[in-house]
């Protein structure tokens, strides 16, 4: 499944790539946004795309190869997190020319169509996945999704699902989690999303949100260490940019967005960047309508000054 590009031409409109820009993308998932800016730019451009999933890169190198100019266009691709979006991005810019600058970065936090339907990590409600929720190479991590709920303490489990997932019933969730697990260990992600479902009221169980959505983002988080990574790789791409270049993160809910709303106000009052978007850019109705998962994003843009 091909992922959609969430706010796509917003966010390449504001972004003011122009032919011969340097660009980051910082999670390069499918490419779609990047597949945007050759297509703008007639492949006269350059992309350094950042991604943890090996996977991930693949589709994305068979996806914007076509867009190429075998003149112009230099690409490359990176797996590595991007909280280390300086270092990523100064050892490209060395195969570059001596003295580049980065144009524009962008961060686009939310899950990719592909990860969660295909991925086989266990994102989706569904899947019959192993539950681990990791983006990158699984043995890179100290603990999975599964080692959370299957050996993690009540209080330990509680924390996390009311912290990462502002879930009004962490409680009871965490508590049927280990009064199931004593029987057997949860192995599966439909498995733990049915245990969480059952732990709901009953009139809030088949809603248009699934009840296991808050739990599912908060394990996602405490296994990818998200928060701390998003705070470092903000960090890092204002370093990289050059003046007058412009960052722009699409988040996905209120603790991402806290926190880039809370950085952005933090530079701008240290006189680094000027923020464009005193609100945040939201999609309209007919992109939710056309793609549901958009529903819950917010663009916020700055410009190094």
């Amino acid at each position: 499944m091909r992922h959609t590009p969430v706010l796509l031409k917003q966010v390449i409109d504001d972004l003011a790539i122009k032919k011969g820009s340097i660009f980051v993308d910082c999670n390069l998932g499918d490419g779609g946004h990047s597949e945007e800016v050759l297509k703008r730019t007639k492949g006269e451009v350059t992309i350094i795309g950042i991604d943890l999933d090996p996977e991930a890169l693949k589709r994305a190198k068979d996806n914007l190869q076509k867009h190429e100019s075998k003149k112009q266009s230099k690409i490359y691709y990176c797996q590595d997190n991007f909280a280390n979006i300086a270092n990523v991005v100064r050892e490209a810019l060395e195969k570059v020319t001596a003295g580049s600058s980065v144009d524009a970065v962008l961060f686009d936090l939310g899950l990719s169509s592909y990860e969660l339907e295909e991925g086989g990590r266990g994102f989706s409600f569904k899947s019959e996945d192993p539950l681990e929720m990791t983006f990158g190479a699984r043995d890179k991590y100290n603990f999975n999704a599964a080692d959370i709920v299957n050996n993690w303490s009540v209080d330990q489990i509680e924390t996390i699902i009311k912290s990462y997932g502002e879930e009004k019933f962490a409680g009871r969730i965490a508590r049927k989690i280990v009064e199931t697990r004593d029987g057997a260990p949860i192995k599966t992600a439909k498995q733990l999303a049915d245990l969480i479902r059952s732990t709901y009221p009953s009139m809030l169980r088949f809603g248009r949100i699934h009840p296991a959505t808050k739990t599912f983002q908060a394990l996602r988080m405490a296994v990818n260490d998200e928060l701390t990574t998003l705070s470092q790789g903000l960090e890092g791409a204002v370093q990289i940019l050059k003046l007058g270049g412009r960052l722009a993160v699409i988040s996905y809910h209120s603790l991402e967005d806290r926190i880039v709303k809370q950085y952005f106000k933090k530079v701008e009052e240290e006189g680094k960047v000027y923020i464009i978007t005193k609100k945040p850019i939201v999609p309209g109705k007919e992109e939710m309508k056309e793609n549901p998962r958009s529903r819950s994003a917010k663009l916020r843009i700055i410009e190094k000054i």
